[in-house]
């Protein structure tokens, strides 16, 4: 009887304990950097092996008309944190660069908008990114990290503060040498114009030219290229760093054996937090150039190490589905799958390699508001709570997920803002028809490009380009000679009136509709353009993040992880090995 009574008091307790477990769902979302829509079995790619992304799919919704809110890293990325176009946040910019090149930059995320993952922190959820963040480091100081993920509700980092580059890979290439060679070449046309002019008007008598003075410009142009030429030298040492919470492990990071610890860090944080609900939140390098892929998966795609790194980072996909597996977390995680923008289709090796990947049946790529630059994939599994093999085809954004999120989870949605994103739960549980999006507006950097409108309970998508760029060379598909396609002057063509497509009759945008085709085109554009005009009423002055000013490289605002004998190098790989206490601040935690 002894035995019995124990034995019915421990399930007593086991049930009471099961009662008030905290039965919030957890969150995994995966985000790859320059994935097109049609590298995915699931989207359609029959040569690529990517198995266990497609299972997504398989047992959860997959969207087809999901679209990023830009198509540039840095500007997508704010804007799938916020919710919010990135133009609100002054991370949109107005200038020829339109993301952070430099960790030494002071341009960043500010620390006043709310990202999702603070919204969970606040409800009790432990935080993680693991990967990429792109969003900004420091402001006044090297080591202030006002832009650091844990100001933005990330308990715990392991990363790369900025992007990588092709830079980041010995022999993989340069992004800086077209520019570099064009910057030269202005200079020594300018420099020569310069003393042509001085020697003339000496020689005519019109001004006396001190030969010293000559001289001196002589000199000065060649230090600054120079030093232009030094600094770009350097820039892998003092860009491509590897941090764990505020501490730099790797200056410059390697790509050996990178996939598994981002991994196993990925893991090793589930594991960590089994006892409490949990974001995490893995940015994948994956396929960003420059490309990598580890010894097991080197060579062995149809495509090149392009095909390579997508079927390794697939693997690491696998590895993370298989964690929550083990620790019997799948029903009670909500998985989403995405990309930050379309595949970057000028990206090609220096041996002429194709480094960028496929947009399908869409035109366009990267940097371009063509559908290939801004259609992603879209992937969500919650067993038991959405239905799976589920395809809803309406248009829906990567800013939907901050308000799915904060609703799930309970989280108070911010008041004093405006929030772009709609809650996507409706839409996943059949409890409605269509997307809350009427109208998604499209921007390249800060310039409002293009629009979209979905009637009220119609499957008609209508599209209209207010200007699109220049491909070069002419007919194809991309911008070859600027590496991306730009937002404004000579780069770009505007349209009087604008281009008009049916996306549902035309996904590829190939067919532009004129009133002879059309007969509604006139009250179609008189529509978009109400709507735009209403949208731009809502935008507010705010500083501007990706500013020339917040874009250059401050020596004051370096990284470093300095030595005795060599500056700004480090490797202490061994530092990802640690278990930090999630919740703790970054200067809590070893490194």
């Amino acid at each position: 009887m002894n035995i019995l009574a124990v034995f019915l008091l421990l399930h007593l307790a086991q049930t009471i304990l099961g009662q008030g477990a905290d039965q919030r769902p957890n969150y995994v979302i995966f985000m790859a950097d320059d994935l097109g829509i049609g590298d995915l079995g699931c989207y359609g790619n029959t040569t690529l092996r990517t198995p266990h992304i497609d299972s997504l799919a398989h047992d959860g919704v997959l969207l087809t008309q999901h679209i990023a809110a830009a198509s540039l890293c840095t500007p997508s990325r704010a804007a799938f944190l916020t919710g919010r176009y990135p133009v609100r946040s002054g991370m949109a910019s107005f200038s020829r660069i339109g993301v952070f090149l430099f960790t030494a930059g002071s341009g960043g995320l500010p620390t006043n908008e709310t990202t999702f993952a603070k919204l969970l922190k606040g409800q009790g959820y432990s935080t993680a990114l693991i990967g990429k963040w792109h969003l900004g480091l420091n402001c006044e100081a090297s080591g202030d990290h006002c832009h650091h993920p844990a100001n933005h509700g990330f308990d715990y980092f392991y990363g790369l503060p900025l992007t990588n580059m092709r830079n980041c890979k010995p022999n993989s290439g340069d992004i800086f040498v077209a520019g570099a060679r064009r910057a030269v070449r202005a200079a020594v046309q300018l420099v020569t114009l310069a003393l042509f002019t001085l020697l003339l008007l000496d020689y005519l008598a019109l001004l006396t030219v001190p030969w010293r003075a000559l001289g001196f410009v002589l000199l000065a142009a060649a230090l600054l290229i120079g030093a232009v030429v030094l600094f770009l030298s350097q820039f892998r040492q003092l860009n491509c760093i590897l941090m764990q919470n505020d501490k730099i492990i790797q200056q410059p990071f390697t790509f050996d054996s990178l996939t598994q610890r981002l991994t196993n860090q990925a893991t090793s944080f589930m594991e960590r937090n089994l006892g409490r609900p949990f974001l995490l939140f893995t940015s994948y390098l994956h396929v960003h150039t420059a490309l990598h892929a580890s010894q097991e998966f080197l060579g062995k795609s149809k495509h090149g190490l392009y095909g390579d790194s997508v079927e390794e980072m697939d693997w690491s996909v696998g590895e993370i589905l298989a964690s929550l597996e083990r620790l019997n977390l799948s029903q009670r995680t909500l998985v989403y799958f995405t990309s930050d923008q379309g595949a970057h289709v000028e990206e090609i090796s220096d041996e002429g390699e194709m480094h960028g990947g496929w947009n399908g049946i869409y035109k366009g790529g990267k940097a371009t508001n063509w559908e290939g630059g801004i259609r992603v994939p879209g992937l969500l599994r919650w067993p038991g709570v959405l239905a799976a093999g589920k395809e809803i085809h309406g248009p829906t954004s990567n800013m939907d997920l901050f308000p799915t999120i904060a609703k799930l989870a309970g989280a108070t949605m911010p008041s004093d803002r405006i929030i772009d994103g709609r809650d996507l739960m409706p839409l996943l549980r059949d409890e409605a028809l269509w997307s809350e999006h009427e109208f998604l507006f499209h921007y390249c950097n800060g310039y409002l490009s293009a629009a979209r409108w979905h009637p009220r309970n119609s499957s008609a998508v209508w599209k209209v380009h207010f200007f699109t760029p220049n491909f070069y060379p002419e007919g194809s598909q991309g911008c070859f000679d600027t590496h991306v396609c730009l937002c404004y002057g000579r780069d770009v063509s505007h349209h009087s009136p604008p281009l008009l497509y049916d996306l549902l009759g035309d996904p590829g945008e190939t067919r532009p509709l004129t009133p002879a085709s059309e007969p509604r085109h006139q009250r179609i554009l008189e529509v978009i353009s109400s709507a735009v005009e209403d949208h731009r009423r809502t935008l507010g002055p705010v500083p501007d993040q990706l500013s020339v000013g917040n874009l250059v490289w401050k020596p004051w605002l370096q990284p470093c992880c300095s030595s005795s004998w060599q500056l700004c190098h480090c490797d202490h790989r061994e530092g990802g090995k640690s278990t930090p206490r999630d919740g703790d601040s970054p200067s809590q935690t070893p490194a």
